[in-house]
């Protein structure tokens, strides 16, 4: 069997209230952790330093795309691992990775992820799962990823999928996430600017009516109780928002 090597790669700003525990599943994985730190003000840089954690400074971004390539091309290990701080791995998931590694048919792998609503509720519906995001990389086949939000990288040869979840602790809050909604709806809506995207209030009605069914119906959201319910309108709300930042953009006839 091979030896592999890997190192996790964390992106973060202001993150102290969840990065001890971050770094802590990553060290089940490997103890070549990266932290990539946007600027952070409070103390996430030192509990990180505490931890013995290498940490490196990247320019602040609204969203982690633009540190992530940053972060790949300075490890000097064959396989990265992307984590963010909100995220943690799992024993089983490290269990897992060590054992697939050594497996030269894939060069990439996605992973299943668990969305955790408030750190207590599963969301198994709705389109939450098994939301698959590729992490797991093999640096010699890796070429760019884009700096757009909610980009993929590039990554030559076979993907392959992992069984274990990733767990994600995103949504503490509707007050946090209303103001991420505003930060990410609003590039969204840059991005189908330049696009030249169409808006008009049918439009409006269309995203709001078909993501509220893609969620709640289709997806049956509803199965998550109250929290899939409001998950899934919520979703439905934060795809016409950015519509109607579209809209202004449009009539503005600027950015």
């Amino acid at each position: 069997m091979k030896t592999i090597s890997l190192t996790v790669i964390i992106a973060a700003f202001n993150e102290q209230l969840n990065i001890k525990d971050c770094i802590k599943s990553a060290q089940l994985l490997s103890n070549n952790i990266i932290l990539i730190d946007t600027g952070s003000n409070d103390k996430t840089v030192t509990l990180a330093n505490e931890i013995g954690v290498h940490v490196l400074n990247f320019p602040f971004s609204k969203y982690v795309e633009p540190s992530r390539e940053f972060g790949i091309n300075q490890a000097q290990t064959d396989w990265v691992f992307i984590l963010d701080a909100d995220e943690r791995i799992t024993p089983k998931l490290a269990d897992e990775i060590k054992k697939i590694m050594s497996d030269d048919k894939y060069t990439y792998y996605k992973v299943p992820r668990k969305e955790i609503f408030g750190k207590k509720k599963w969301l198994k519906h709705g389109g939450w799962w098994p939301n698959y995001q590729i992490r797991l990389i093999n640096k010699n086949y890796f070429k760019q990823w884009p700096k757009e939000i909610h980009s993929t990288p590039v990554i030559d040869g076979n993907l392959g999928y992992l069984k274990e979840p990733l767990t994600h602790f995103s949504k503490n809050d509707y007050e946090e996430i209303v103001k991420k909604t505003i930060v990410f709806e609003n590039i969204e809506s840059d991005l189908l600017y330049k696009a030249s995207r169409k808006v008009s209030v049918l439009i409006f009605f269309k995203k709001l009516l078909g993501e509220t069914y893609r969620r709640l119906l289709k997806n049956r959201g509803f199965l998550d109780g109250s929290i899939g319910i409001i998950e899934s309108i919520y979703q439905a709300y934060s795809k016409t928002i950015t519509y109607l930042f579209l809209y202004e953009k449009k009539k503005r006839g600027s950015l």
